[in-house]
Order: C-alpha cells, then sequence, then structure tokens
C-alpha cells in the first residue's frame, strides 16, 4: 500500500493505492474522508489517474457530505448505542444507572454503569476514559514483554504511554519507547507491529534497507499489518 496524490485542475486528494488480484479498480470514500484506490496489480498510473478523473464529480458529492456531517459522524455524545474501537473491535455503548461506576464488556456491548444520569455525556466519558486508560495500562505492557522476548538486547527500554499526532510509536535516544494510547483501538498484532518497529529502531535509528530487512525477519507480514492499521484507524 502506498500513499499517492491525484492532482485535478485547482484540487488535490491523497489517497492510499493498494494492489490486489482483482480486474476492476475500484475507489472508497469513508466517513473520515480517507480516500482508499483499490486497484489490480498490474495497471499503469495513467489508467488509475484517468479513473479518478471520471470519479471525480461523485467523490466530490461524497467528501462533501461527509465533511458537512463530520461532526455528526465524530463528536461522540457518549450514550446509549455508540460505537466505539477497542481491540481492533466496534463495541455499542449501553448507559445502565448503577451502584458504582463501572464498564463490564458483553460480547459487542460495552455497558457504562453510572451513578448519575445515564444522559449525562460528561460522566459517561469520564468512566469510558478511566476503563480505556486501565485497559492500555494492563495490555499495553502485556504486548510490550511478548515481543521484548523476539530480542537480544543488553537493555530493556522504558515504555511511556504519551499522544502523540501523527505517530503510533517512536523511539527515544533516552532509552524509552513511546506508545500513541489510540492504539488501544486497533487490534493486538497492529499493537505488536507498532512496538516490534520502535525495537527494531534500537539497531536502526533510520528506516533504511538494512531496517526493513530487520524488521520482516521479526515480523514477515509487518506490510500487511501496518496496512490494517492505517486503514483502520486512518
Amino acid at each position: 500500500m502506498k500513499v499517492k496524490e491525484f492532482v485535478y485542475s485547482k484540487f488535490k486528494y491523497k489517497y492510499f493505492l493498494i494492489r490486489e488480484d482483482r480486474k476492476t479498480l475500484g475507489l472508497i470514500v469513508r466517513p473520515n474522508m480517507t480516500l482508499v484506490v483499490k486497484v489490480p496489480i498490474v495497471c499503469d498510473q495513467k489508467k488509475i489517474d484517468k479513473f479518478l478523473q471520471k470519479k471525480w464529480l461523485w467523490l466530490e458529492k461524497q467528501l462533501n457530505y461527509f465533511k458537512k456531517y463530520q461532526k455528526k459522524f465524530f463528536e461522540k455524545e457518549y450514550i446509549s448505542g455508540e460505537s466505539h474501537l477497542f481491540l481492533g473491535h466496534q463495541y455499542r455503548l449501553k448507559v445502565i444507572k448503577g451502584q458504582k461506576d463501572d464498564i463490564k464488556k458483553e460480547k459487542s456491548i460495552l455497558i457504562i454503569e453510572t451513578t448519575n444520569l445515564v444522559s449525562n455525556g460528561f460522566h459517561n466519558k469520564k468512566i469510558l476514559e478511566n476503563w480505556y486508560n486501565n485497559q492500555i495500562s494492563k495490555i499495553f505492557n502485556k504486548r510490550y514483554l511478548v515481543v521484548q522476548k523476539m530480542f537480544n538486547y543488553d537493555f530493556v527500554p522504558k515504555l511511556v504511554i504519551r499522544k502523540m499526532p501523527k505517530r503510533w510509536g517512536s523511539f527515544l535516544t533516552k532509552k524509552q519507547i513511546v506508545l500513541n494510547p489510540e492504539l488501544i483501538k486497533a487490534s493486538a498484532d497492529c499493537i505488536d507491529y507498532v512496538i516490534t518497529h520502535e525495537f527494531c529502531h534500537m539497531k536502526y535509528k533510520n528506516h533504511s534497507k538494512q531496517f526493513y530487512a530487520y524488521l520482516k525477519s521479526k515480523l514477515p507480514n509487518w506490510e500487511k499489518i501496518k496496512e490494517k492499521l492505517e486503514l483502520r484507524m486512518s
């Protein structure tokens, strides 16, 4: 998968290009306005650009629609019926009155028990965020130990959890690996991929051929996992 740019008149669009075993070209516009173009394995760029030009009017309509309703799609109210991601799966919220503030997970439902009004989104958000934070600490540390065993370094960098606007993870020269807490919404193999990626940076600082060869030796299918992470979480 590659990130490409399509220029048409005064407009510029960035899109994910995926080559796969198929006969036709396809264009997907996600609610967050991410563009995905799927093409046959053998397909030249001129054909892709021509396809996008033909789709331009439809593309603009879709983007304008999602832009208009973006607030509706992405501003959470933390009430029953909403969908929230956890470890790569969508869970529906169910808010009920309870004796304490707590969360229970049942199949595809996250049940928020609240001592406040069930309609109090601000309070529900606090309960959910506290639950996420507990899960982040527990799961990230568990996955960190699993990945760590794949390497034979003389030292183990400290795991730090910190929000980052444009990165899932980072290896710092102070011997720390930083993970973005938003990763808790991705599947376990995606979390492992990011941790493995940063552990590889302990040996190769840049994204050189040696780095990617080393990454592949540790995680042969890393490209597929990276693609899933970017498409799911973008």
